[in-house]
């Protein structure tokens, strides 16, 4: 199974959209700093059916070292949530065809 880069992912949707690859990045450049804003003030964003972006809060606690069992106290964190919407799910399922990609 082969990873796909940040590279080849801007000339992959470059390619899709019909545009070249600079303005496919700015988009792309966009859209990341778009989520990141929005996720750090709090807000959700929810593309329908494909993917949902929210902020997740952990409280502070206690934990337990694993090497020596001691307890240590935590801090309270905000972490990214991201979560999976159903079209994407019946596409990764099986269930729905996947769109057909233009040649990169």
């Amino acid at each position: 199974m082969a990873n796909v880069t940040k590279a080849d992912f801007i000339a992959q949707v470059a390619a899709q959209a019909g545009t070249d690859k600079t303005t496919a990045a700015a988009v792309i450049k966009a859209f990341e700093e778009t989520v990141q804003a929005t996720v750090k003030k709090g807000d959700t964003i929810v593309l329908t059916g494909f993917l949902k972006f929210e902020r997740g809060d952990r409280k502070a606690g206690t934990a337990r070292n694993p090497q020596t069992g001691e307890e240590v106290k935590t801090k309270a964190k905000k972490y990214p949530k991201v979560s999976a919407g159903t079209s994407l799910k019946k596409v990764v399922n099986g269930e729905v065809p996947a769109a057909k990609l233009a040649k990169a």
